[in-house]
C-alpha cells in the first residue's frame, strides 16, 4: 500500500482479534492486516472473564505500528462480539475485567427470570430478541441476584466496544447495534426499555448516551496520543455488533437479498426498515438486531459448522490430518440424502460426543447410522442446506407478508459472507436447496464493513449502497446456480418429516 489515507479497524472475536487498515481508492478498496492476537479466557474463582486490558494494549500496539510506519490514519473503528458489558466506578476506572457470556452463573438465570419477573412473551413483545442464556438482561439479573460488587458500585455499564472506545476517548457512549444483543433494547423506539432495566435495578443514566453507526464518539485521548504517537485521530461508532459490520459489507445490488454469515454458527437474515415482532417470528425464534442506517438485522441463528468443526475433533489423526477439501471430497461421494438431522435440535447444542449424538439421532428417526467421516461429513452438509432452504423460505414469507420490511419483491438470491464463504461443496448444496443463485464472498466482511462505516462517516461514500457497489467491485464474488431441483425437493420433503416439521 502506499502512502495515502488509511481506516483503522478493530474486529475482536470471542477467541481472537485483528487490527486491520484499509483505504479506498480508484473506485475499489484494499485491505492489510496489521496485527494479529489471542482473545484470551480468564477462569479465576469460578467465573469466566475477558482480559479487557490486553485487548486494550493490542489495539495500542496496532496504533504504535501504523504510526511508525508513518500512514495517516484517518480515523478508527472497533467492533466485538455481542452482549458483554464493562462496568466503570465513579473515578473513572474499570471496576474489574467483564464477564464473559459463558460464565456459567448465567445457566439458569434467563428461567428464573423469565419465570419470576417478567414473562418470556412481554420481553419478546418489547425486545424482538432471541432468547439466550447469556444475553445481557439475564445476565445483569444474574449478577444482582449474587449482590455484585461491581455491579453495585457502576456509575456506567458500557458494552465491550464502546467500552475500548471510551478507553481511547474518554467518551461514554451506547453504540446501537451492539446494544440491540442485550434484550434490554425496544427496536421500535431505538432506546433500552425503561421497565427491563427497572427489573435489573437500573435506569438510563447507567449507560451512555445512543449513538448510531457512523457517529464520532471523540477523538484519541493526549495520554493515547502520547503512547502511540498519533495525533487527535476520530474514534468512529462503526457497527459495533461484529454481525452488523458483516451484513454492512454484504455485496447486494438492491434490495431483494437474503444474507447467511457463515461460520462456525450461521446468521440468516433479511434487512427491514422496522422490527418484525409477531406471534410468529416469536414460535419461529427469529431475532430482531440493529443495523446501519436506521435498520433492522431480521435474523435466525442455525448451528453452523460447529457441527463438522466438533466431529472433526473426534476423528482418529490420520482423519483430521486430510484438508478440509480432502475430507468433504471424500464425503461427496457418498449416497446423497441416506441421514439427515435438524442442525438446531437441542441435542447438538453441547453434547459431550457430537458423532454420538448425530448418529442416536439417525436412530431415534429411523434412518440408516452414518458410520465413517465421510458419511457423517455429507450428513451434516445436507442437513445445513435443507434446514437453510427452511429458513430461507420463512425470510420470503416473512418478507411478502410484512408492511415493515424493505422487499416489494420476494427476495431472490441469498449472498454468504464470512469463512463460510469458502466453502464450495456447501455453497453448492446451498444453491440447489434454495433454487435461488448464491453469491459468496467477501470473507474478510466484518473488517470491510468496519472500514465503510468510517469511510462513509468520513464523506468518502454516501450511503449502504455505494458501499456494496465498491466492495463487489474489489472482490471476486463466485457465484453458484441451483442444480437438480427435483432431487433437493424430494430430499427437502424427507427433511421435513425425519425433523417432524
Amino acid at each position: 500500500m502506499n502512502n495515502s489515507k488509511y481506516f483503522f479497524s478493530v474486529d475482536l472475536g470471542a477467541t481472537s482479534g485483528r487490527t486491520i487498515i484499509g483505504r479506498i481508492e480508484d473506485d475499489k478498496f484494499e485491505l492489510e492486516e496489521i496485527t494479529r492476537f489471542p482473545n484470551n479466557l480468564i477462569i479465576q474463582g469460578g467465573h469466566y472473564y475477558w482480559d479487557i486490558y490486553a485487548l486494550y494494549f493490542e489495539i495500542i500496539k496496532g496504533l504504535k505500528e501504523v504510526a511508525h510506519r508513518h500512514l495517516d490514519i484517518v480515523s478508527i473503528g472497533i467492533d466485538t462480539w455481542g452482549v458483554d458489558f464493562v462496568m466503570i466506578g465513579d473515578d473513572n476506572a474499570i471496576l474489574r475485567n467483564p464477564r464473559a457470556y459463558r460464565d456459567p452463573i448465567t445457566f439458569q438465570a434467563m428461567d428464573d427470570y423469565l419465570h419470576n419477573i417478567i414473562s418470556q412473551k412481554e420481553v419478546y413483545d418489547v425486545t424482538g430478541i432471541q432468547f439466550l442464556n447469556f444475553n445481557s438482561l439475564f445476565q445483569l439479573y444474574a449478577m444482582r441476584k449474587e449482590n455484585n460488587s461491581a455491579l453495585k458500585h457502576a456509575k456506567k455499564i458500557l458494552f465491550v466496544p464502546d467500552a475500548l472506545s471510551w478507553m481511547l476517548t474518554g467518551q461514554e457512549v451506547c453504540e446501537y447495534t451492539i446494544a440491540s444483543t442485550s434484550q434490554l433494547l425496544n427496536p421500535r423506539t431505538k432506546q433500552l426499555d425503561d421497565r427491563l432495566l427497572a427489573s435489573v435495578g437500573l435506569d438510563h443514566s447507567k449507560f451512555g448516551r445512543m449513538v448510531m453507526p457512523g457517529t464520532q464518539i471523540g477523538v484519541l485521548t493526549d495520554e493515547v496520543q502520547q503512547l502511540t504517537g498519533l495525533g487527535a485521530v476520530p474514534v468512529i461508532a462503526v457497527a459495533g455488533h461484529d454481525t452488523g459490520s458483516a451484513v454492512a459489507a454484504v455485496p447486494a445490488k438492491n434490495e431483494q437479498f437474503a444474507y447467511l454469515s457463515s461460520g462456525t454458527w450461521s446468521l440468516m437474515g433479511i434487512e427491514t426498515k422496522d422490527p418484525i415482532i409477531s406471534s410468529l417470528s416469536y414460535e419461529r425464534n427469529f431475532t430482531n438486531e440493529g443495523g446501519i442506517e436506521g435498520t433492522t438485522r431480521f435474523l435466525k441463528n442455525i448451528c453452523g459448522m460447529w457441527l463438522y468443526e466438533r466431529c472433526r475433533l473426534e476423528w482418529p489423526d490420520e482423519v483430521r490430518q486430510l484438508s478440509h477439501p480432502e475430507l468433504q471430497g471424500q464425503a461427496m461421494q457418498v449416497e446423497p440424502f441416506r441421514s439427515l438431522i435438524n442442525p438446531d435440535d437441542q441435542c447438538f447444542a453441547a453434547p459431550q460426543s457430537m458423532i454420538g449424538a448425530i448418529q442416536q439421532y439417525c436412530r431415534d428417526t429411523h434412518q440408516p447410522v452414518p458410520e465413517t467421516p465421510a458419511e457423517i461429513c455429507r450428513c451434516i452438509f445436507d442437513s445445513l442446506a435443507l434446514r437453510y432452504k427452511q429458513v430461507f423460505q420463512w425470510l420470503q414469507e416473512f418478507s411478502s407478508s410484512s408492511p415493515n420490511t424493505q422487499h416489494p419483491s420476494p427476495i431472490n438470491v441469498l449472498h454468504i459472507i464470512g469463512g463460510g464463504s469458502l466453502n464450495k461443496y456447501l455453497n453448492q448444496f446451498t444453491a440447489n436447496s434454495l433454487g435461488v443463485n448464491v453469491l459468496a464472498g467477501p470473507q474478510e466482511g466484518t473488517a470491510i464493513g468496519n472500514i465503510m462505516l468510517q469511510a462513509q462517516a468520513a464523506g468518502l461514500v454516501k450511503d449502504i449502497w455505494e458501499m456494496r457497489r465498491i466492495i463487489a467491485n474489489s472482490i471476486d464474488i463466485v457465484t453458484y446456480h441451483p442444480q437438480n431441483k427435483a432431487e433437493w425437493d424430494v430430499a427437502y420433503e424427507k427433511y421435513l418429516k425425519v425433523t417432524n416439521q
